[in-house]
């Protein structure tokens, strides 16, 4: 499975405990370059992560509009892996 983490400069331990749940392809956009904005996402994720209390509105209805013409999920959490672990789909946490 592969993830996109959207805003936060630093994301701690969020990616070694999505490897734990079997996410073996994460990505991170921290979202401060509006050429990286301009550019448009990768849209070959399975599973989009916004970090909410890190990105601007301009990037959440970017990437909210892109996600969905792609038919992807996304996850909106503060960054905080307690945060993130109680909104993932159910198949992921049920491995």
């Amino acid at each position: 499975m592969s993830v996109l983490i959207v805003g936060g400069d630093h994301l701690g331990s969020i990616p070694k405990e999505l490897k734990k749940i079997g996410v073996d392809d994460i990505r991170h956009m921290s979202g401060r370059n509006r050429n990286v904005i301009r550019r448009g996402m990768p849209m070959t994720m399975d599973l989009i992560i916004v970090l909410h209390d890190y990105v601007n509105h301009n990037l959440m209805q970017v990437t909210k509009k892109q996600a969905q013409e792609c038919n992807i999920p996304v996850v909106f959490a503060k960054r905080s892996w307690s945060s993130i672990y109680k909104k993932l789909p159910d198949s992921l946490t049920n491995n």
